[in-house]
């Protein structure tokens, strides 16, 4: 990763992921994905760039592929996700490099190409049913 990709990286953990958490389970285009590390055991809330596809999602990998949330969720075969306000149990994921990014919409195909991001998570999607209050 490149110095400024690893330095905006960082500042990210430390403050935009916490303020974005907050907004992220419910607007279009975003999402929480909650994994386990691979190491720690701990359970992450990592906010993501997510859109719907065929069977499940497209997750933008803004930072690439050696991101310590995709190895976590690569290595687990899945993991969770809050977008729209709805939980999904993600699995079967698959790194995908497309410098096109055909799929995602025009707005978010420009931003993805300015920042340099080619690779995306592929993900199967099956809906969490709702826990009775």
């Amino acid at each position: 990763m490149r110095f400024r990709k690893r330095w905006l990286a960082a500042f990210n953990i430390a403050v935009t992921n916490r303020i974005s958490s907050r907004f992220a389970p419910r607007l279009p285009g975003f999402g929480i994905v909650t994994h386990v590390g691979r190491k720690s055991g701990r359970v992450y809330r990592t906010p993501v760039n997510v859109f719907r596809a065929p069977n499940g999602f497209l997750i933008a990998l803004t930072y690439g592929r050696e991101s310590e949330w995709v190895k976590n969720v690569l290595e687990a075969g899945g993991c969770q996700l809050e977008t729209r306000g709805v939980q999904y149990r993600l699995s079967s994921p698959a790194i995908v490099h497309d410098p096109t990014r055909r799929r995602f919409p025009l707005i978010v195909r420009t931003i993805l190409r300015i920042i340099g991001a080619n690779d995306f998570m592929q993900v199967s999607a099956s809906q969490v049913p709702a826990t009775a209050h």
